[in-house]
């Protein structure tokens, strides 16, 4: 739930520093992509901590090779969409990127959700509620692009 707080968040506080003269974030879509670059870094980080990425490396479903590289891969790729998604020319690019990672990632979660593991010491969202914030993360994701 944390990522989806930092995108939710992020996307009203950095709208709400536009409003009061940032020109940078004066709009709505450079809010949005500062807020998924926000929202990128709760969700990267914890890629390279090792008890967490253990965590996920479980949840990556049975039949993929190297899950432990996988999970480095992909932490790496949220880290590099962040950057690019601050960045004017790579922005729209880097939201289109992170809509195809968020939908090649999604599997792990249903793996997870079906296979009841744990993430960081708790319970990972259950499917019906992981479905609803995926479906606002690609949305978003896609909005900051076009």
């Amino acid at each position: 739930m944390v990522p989806l707080f930092a995108l939710l968040g992020g996307f009203a506080a950095f709208r709400l520093i536009g409003v009061a003269g940032v020109d940078v974030l004066d709009s709505w879509q450079p809010a949005l992509r500062a807020a998924l670059a926000l929202m990128l870094l709760f969700t990267a980080i914890p890629h390279f901590l090792p008890g967490w990425r253990d965590d996920m490396a479980a949840m990556i479903p049975p039949g993929l090779p190297y899950p432990r590289i996988l999970v480095a891969v992909t932490g790496v790729l949220e880290l590099a969409c962040a950057a690019a998604l601050l960045i004017p020319p790579l922005a729209r690019w880097a939201a289109l990127g992170l809509a195809a990672l968020m939908l090649a990632m999604f599997p792990a979660n249903v793996s997870a959700a079906r296979r009841k593991l744990t993430l960081g010491g708790k319970p990972v969202t259950p499917l019906p509620l992981r479905t609803a914030i995926q479906v606002i993360f690609v949305a978003a994701a896609v909005a900051a692009a076009f």
